[in-house]
This record gives C-alpha cells, sequence and structure tokens, in this order.
C-alpha cells in the first residue's frame, strides 16, 4: 500500500520578504533615490515612506508615473528637502535654541551677581533695549517664568560654586 500512497508536495511556507534587510540597506542598493530616518525607509523625491522589506514594493513606487513627475519637480528645485520622523525633529536641537537659552541664563546670572531684581525685566523700557540692542533680546521671557524655568539651575550653579571653594 506504500507504493500507491500520495504524497504531498513539500510545503511552501517560506514568505517571500526578506527578513534581515534594514532600511539602511535599501538606500546602499538603491542610492540617492531613498533616504532613511528613524527606522523608516523614505522616497527622497516623493516625501513617502516605502515598505523596505519587499523589494518589489520600492520597484513599483520608483517605476510609477506619479515618481517619476514628483523626481522631475524635485530636481527642478534648488532646496533639497528630505522628510524625516517626528522624534528625530523633536531630538534635533538648532543652534538658535542653544543660543536663546545661553542668553536667558547668562542674563538671569548677570542679575544675580549685580542685585538685579528679576522683575525689572519686565519693564517696557527694559524690554525695548534688550530687544534692540541684545542679539536674541527679544526672546528673554518675563520674571515668572525667569524664576521658574532658569533661576533653579543658576541656584545650583552657584550652590555647586559655593561647596567648591569651601573646600
Amino acid at each position: 500500500m506504500e507504493r500507491f500512497a500520495v504524497k504531498s508536495a513539500p510545503s511552501r511556507n517560506r514568505s517571500k520578504t526578506a527578513l534581515y534587510v534594514t532600511p539602511q540597506d535599501r538606500v546602499t542598493e538603491f542610492g540617492s533615490e531613498l533616504h532613511e530616518d528613524g527606522g523608516k525607509l523614505f522616497c527622497t523625491s516623493c516625501n513617502v515612506v516605502l515598505n523596505h522589506v519587499r523589494k518589489s514594493a520600492i520597484n513599483d513606487h520608483l517605476k510609477s508615473k506619479t515618481h517619476t513627475k514628483r523626481k522631475a519637480e524635485f530636481e527642478e528645485q534648488n532646496v533639497r528637502k528630505k522628510q524625516r520622523t517626528l522624534t528625530a525633529s523633536l531630538q534635533c536641537n538648532s543652534a538658535a535654541q542653544t543660543e536663546k537659552s545661553g542668553v536667558i541664563q547668562d542674563f538671569v546670572k548677570m542679575c544675580l551677581e549685580a542685585n538685579i531684581p528679576l522683575e525689572k525685566a519686565d519693564h517696557p523700557s527694559v524690554r525695548a533695549f534688550l530687544s534692540r540692542h541684545v542679539k536674541n533680546g527679544s526672546s528673554i521671557p518675563k520674571s515668572e517664568q525667569l524664576r521658574k524655568a532658569y533661576l533653579p539651575d543658576g541656584h545650583d550653579n552657584e550652590n555647586q560654586l559655593i561647596n567648591t571653594e569651601d573646600r
């Protein structure tokens, strides 16, 4: 009876997806057409997220009419914009943000060292002077926010200085 038994074909449960391919691998494979950010694969000219696991999905997108149209528009533009993920955008600290924080901390430190009450920063003439003559001076917040957000940092730094000088 074994001779007549029908054997089933070997099971083909294998998926046709590349399980160990990363978005960065696809970027190296396809060149400047794509870029990776935050574990996602983006089409540079279309600014859409692509499935990096299936190569056929990427090829289909690159051959599509919308991609060729957007690619032509993208190449005409002088500015090269790349879409980023939200987390990458929020983590990015620009030079202006860092400089603004430094200006505010220096202002609070100057007021503390000169025994100037922080309420004086709310006076209209002080505000006008800061916005006219100090770079990022208009970004200095009102005295209430200076006390809540920036005074503890200055206070902690002063305590550390006092402790190191005592030793």
